[in-house]
């Protein structure tokens, strides 16, 4: 069975979290909640609670086979956690599938993998992306190897299409 990580962090936006959990869990992979920083209880931006599986620290032996990473405001405090950084950048390089959307490019820039990629993300955060040796597209979902990025919600049907193609 193939083991998903998925971050989660305050902030988070509910539906780039939820929708991929629940589409993963119905192609019946693991899915694991990772907790970006010291504590498992986090709140939505809009209030909603959720409870990670595991610190991220406690996850830096584990073998995914993919990384999920969504977006809301929380990647601004995801991209401050050693572990969560490290944790990308291991499934990136080991050519597993690092997916990112919304504000998530922030913790590609941050985990350094996002240079000489191709990417999509949230608009207000391209030009960081782009000064950090990305290549920006303004499309739904934009894969580069094993790197898949999209905009926002309403690109969440091709997000996770992609996602789960990539997995088999």
């Amino acid at each position: 069975m193939k083991k998903i990580g998925i971050f989660v962090q305050d902030l988070y936006n509910e539906v780039e979290l939820w929708v991929p959990y629940y589409r993963l869990l119905e192609e019946g992979y693991e899915v694991i909640l990772i907790a970006s920083g010291k504590t498992k209880h986090f709140k939505s931006k809009v209030g909603m609670p959720v409870e990670a599986d595991l610190l991220s620290f406690e996850c830096l032996d584990d073998d995914f086979d993919g990384i999920v990473i969504p977006g809301g405001y929380a990647p601004d405090k995801m991209r401050l956690d050693k572990s969560t950084l490290k944790i990308v950048k291991k499934a990136f390089d080991e050519g597993k599938v690092v997916a990112a959307i919304c504000h998530a490019g922030w913790v590609l820039v941050s985990a350094g993998v996002i240079g000489g990629k191709k990417f999509t993300c949230y608009p207000s955060i391209k030009d960081d992306l782009i000064h950090a040796g990305g290549q920006y597209f303004d499309e739904e979902v934009v894969i580069d190897g094993n790197l898949i990025t999209s905009r926002m919600p309403r690109d969440l049907p091709a997000f996770c299409r992609e996602i789960v193609k990539a997995l088999k």
